[in-house]
């Protein structure tokens, strides 16, 4: 049995694993090779996850908010502007969802912070 088909997350194993393939494989630099996965995004009618997971790694190179409006603005004509309001309305969910997590993850911290000054 493969190490993926034993993780508990193998689906995201999986695309870990085939974008890390894929960017090896590119000869596109990473900012670029980010803003051409957006742009494919849009143009496939992505989820909010696909949009988070990327909008992770676009921060991680540098990319900043400018960056992803820019290839918005520069695909509309071709893709369409339902596809690109759809995408953006994608794209804010995707921030909400991760602003959830992370005050989810930061009360957690504190409750344990709490618990062992209490045990202390």
């Amino acid at each position: 049995m493969s190490e993926l088909s034993t993780s508990e997350t193998p689906v995201l194993d999986l695309l870990a694993s085939m974008t890390a393939d894929s960017v090896e494989a590119s000869s596109l630099d990473p900012q670029t090779l980010v803003l051409v996965r957006l742009a494919a995004l849009v143009a496939s009618d992505a989820p909010p996850i696909s949009y988070a997971l990327n909008l992770t790694v676009a921060s991680d190179v540098g990319l900043i908010p400018e960056d992803v409006r820019g290839v918005l603005t520069a695909i509309a004509p071709i893709v369409g502007t339902a596809r690109v309001a759809a995408a953006t309305g994608r794209i804010v969910e995707a921030i909400d969802v991760a602003i959830e997590v992370a005050e989810a993850d930061f009360a957690a911290e504190q409750d344990e912070l709490a618990a062992a000054e209490d045990d202390a």
